[in-house]
């Protein structure tokens, strides 16, 4: 495993955030998710997630989850990515997501 230092990891900006809207992608190629997240002042940003094996769409409404905000855009298919949920990938990768323990105010960062 590559090591990085402690300036490295600075550069990453990670924040909560509440989806506020997801829909399945249905010109992914891997089954996925468009979901849309409220970061307060950060903004609204959306993403693509593989996380169709243990979620369904109306259950991510309101659930608050850690992402990185400062990737460049990225297209999938038809779909601009816009940040990256972060989580857990597990056996058949199947991907549990990140997320607070307790209610948080959208956009605090992560580190």
């Amino acid at each position: 495993m590559n090591q990085i230092t402690f300036s490295d990891f600075t550069k990453i900006d990670i924040r909560v955030g509440t989806i506020i809207h997801a829909e399945v992608f249905q010109e992914a190629k891997i089954p996925a998710y468009k979901v849309t997240i409220d970061f307060g002042e950060i903004g609204i940003k959306k993403t693509s997630a593989q996380i169709t094996k243990l979620y369904q769409p109306d259950d991510l409404i309101g659930k608050q989850v850690v992402a990185v905000v400062n990737f460049p855009p990225k297209q999938i298919a038809n779909f601009m990515s816009e940040c990256l949920i972060l989580g857990t990938v597990g056996d058949e990768n199947v991907v549990s997501l990140l997320s607070p323990n307790h209610e948080m105010k959208n956009g605090l960062k992560i580190g």
